[in-house]
């Protein structure tokens, strides 16, 4: 019973952090905050604490699906689909965490500074704004995260 609800309990919150997150939060801040390096600050800070949520709560929910299994099955059953899914869901966070999540606080500090440059550094600006696009990668695995 225990091994249940800790598995239900720890893959539900995640799940409404992501959303939350995602349709409330984000578009809230960047609505009401004056700046949006300010919505930006609270939200990196926020998805930093989101991830790790995910990362925690995906090593409680696989230990206790595993020993749940045992429990029940008398064996662990590691490739078991939702053990993989639950593995899938924390490889994708970890990579967004460790990753993404980096290049992407270097690339807002270069368009901070790109505000600074003068007309003849324009071609490294367009580079700055191309290679900010990986935001959408960041996107993409959050919702694979969610969706696994």
């Amino acid at each position: 019973m225990v091994l249940e609800i800790s598995h239900a309990a720890g893959a539900d919150r995640v799940d409404r952090g992501i959303i939350f997150f995602a349709f409330v939060l984000a578009p809230t801040l960047f609505s009401v905050l004056p700046t949006t390096k300010l919505a930006g600050d609270v939200v990196n800070a926020t998805l930093g604490k989101l991830h790790w949520m995910g990362l925690v709560s995906g090593v409680v929910v696989l230990i206790s699906s595993l020993l749940y299994n045992w429990q029940k099955d008398v064996q662990l059953r590691p490739f078991a689909l939702s053990h993989v899914f639950v593995g899938l869901m924390f490889i994708f966070t970890a990579y967004s965490q460790f990753r993404i999540t980096p290049r992407m606080r270097e690339l807002r500090a270069e368009m901070q500074n790109a505000a600074n440059m003068s007309p003849s550094e324009g071609s490294r600006l367009n580079s700055i704004v191309c290679t900010y696009g990986r935001h959408g990668w960041k996107a993409a695995f959050s919702c694979w995260a969610l969706v696994l």
